[in-house]
């Protein structure tokens, strides 16, 4: 900070000197070339200085933005719906390691739940509480399974491209983010590559994964979540008494004996090195209607109760005599306002 003050003190005084000189005792040039000379001084003592640098410059986080779990938990607050298992499991483990200055290992969490169900935004909502640029981050990564993995054949190649994309990512920036999606479409075995960047060592070839996040996004394991929701439903009992404990246990054995998911007989599982399977319930109706009144809002026009039931009523539910849960979530919400809404 001295040293920013002292160039910037030189530089005033040397654009100051041509007024506070007699005419003729200062050459035009010598003056111009030492103002330069002083300006580039200053602007260095800026660009050097990280807090001002990173301002107008993207940085790999280096240090907690007391911030960030306060902006978190806003998000999901005012836009997650139904969720609050995910809502509590989530910002409490994201903010909890984001504080850890001696973290043992990666944050892991593995969010499971039907289409439509909030999974893709929360992991959105987290990229963002932690870089501005969120999703379209250069220290945030996502791998789809469909688009990045899609030959079975191939399976050993992408067990080296991961291996290699993820060691130079955090070697650029420890505090990196890899998103996971469709891991129920995954090819089984592929993700137990990434093992040894997820365990507790302290340095992997002079790499530290500590810092990193990691965050799974798969299908696998909603049925075991809805027989939960259903048996707190035909209880009576409010689906907001469901605790973590209530599933968590039966969802990570669900997947790690699913056959056609990418987490089947996973090491990360067997080895415990998932931090936390979270659940997102299946949305029942009145859930439906948030989503529709928070996208009409967010495209700036009056909530309309007669066209939000209406959206709502189009959905389907099941199960099939009950009809309690939307089996889209509020996946399909958008599309449908385009219908009703001349914009």
């Amino acid at each position: 900070m001295k040293l920013r003050r002292g160039a910037l003190r030189a530089a005033l005084a040397l654009v100051l000197l041509p007024l506070l000189t007699p005419a003729g005792a200062v050459e035009p040039i010598s003056v111009g070339l030492a103002i330069a000379g002083a300006a580039a001084s200053a602007l260095t003592g800026f660009i050097s200085y990280p807090r001002l640098y990173c301002y107008f410059r993207e940085c790999c986080l280096q240090r907690h933005d007391p911030r960030a779990a306060a902006a978190l938990q806003q998000n999901l607050d005012k836009k997650l719906f139904g969720q609050h298992l995910v809502s509590k499991v989530v910002v409490k483990a994201v903010r909890g390691f984001l504080n850890n200055t001696n973290a043992k290992k990666p944050l892991a969490l593995s969010l499971h739940g039907w289409t439509g169900t909030g999974k893709n935004f929360v992991s959105k909502i987290v990229a963002e509480s932690i870089y501005k640029r969120g999703l379209q981050s250069k220290y945030v990564h996502q791998f789809v399974a469909t688009l990045h993995f899609p030959h079975a054949h191939s399976i050993n190649v992408y067990k080296d491209q991961l291996q290699s994309w993820i060691r130079g990512n955090v070697s650029a920036c420890p505090r990196s983010l890899f998103i996971f999606d469709e891991m129920d479409k995954m090819h089984a075995g592929l993700i137990d590559s990434i093992k040894p960047f997820l365990d507790y060592y302290e340095l992997l070839d002079g790499v530290s994964y500590r810092q990193a996040i990691f965050i799974f996004l798969s299908n696998a394991g909603a049925e075991k979540i809805t027989e939960v929701a259903l048996d707190f439903w035909r209880n009576g009992r409010r689906r907001e008494d469901i605790q973590l404990t209530d599933i968590q246990n039966a969802l990570s054995v669900s997947v790690f004996n699913n056959k056609n998911s990418g987490f089947w007989h996973s090491t990360l599982i067997d080895r415990n090195l998932i931090d936390y399977f979270i659940p997102f319930l299946p949305l029942e109706y009145k859930h439906v209607k948030m989503c529709v009144r928070v996208e009409i809002e967010s495209r700036g026009y009056a909530v309309d109760e007669d066209i939000v039931s209406r959206i709502a009523e189009e959905m389907t539910y099941f199960p099939r005599e009950e009809r309690i849960y939307s089996d889209k979530g509020c996946k399909t919400v958008d599309a449908k306002l385009d219908y009703y809404y001349d914009f």
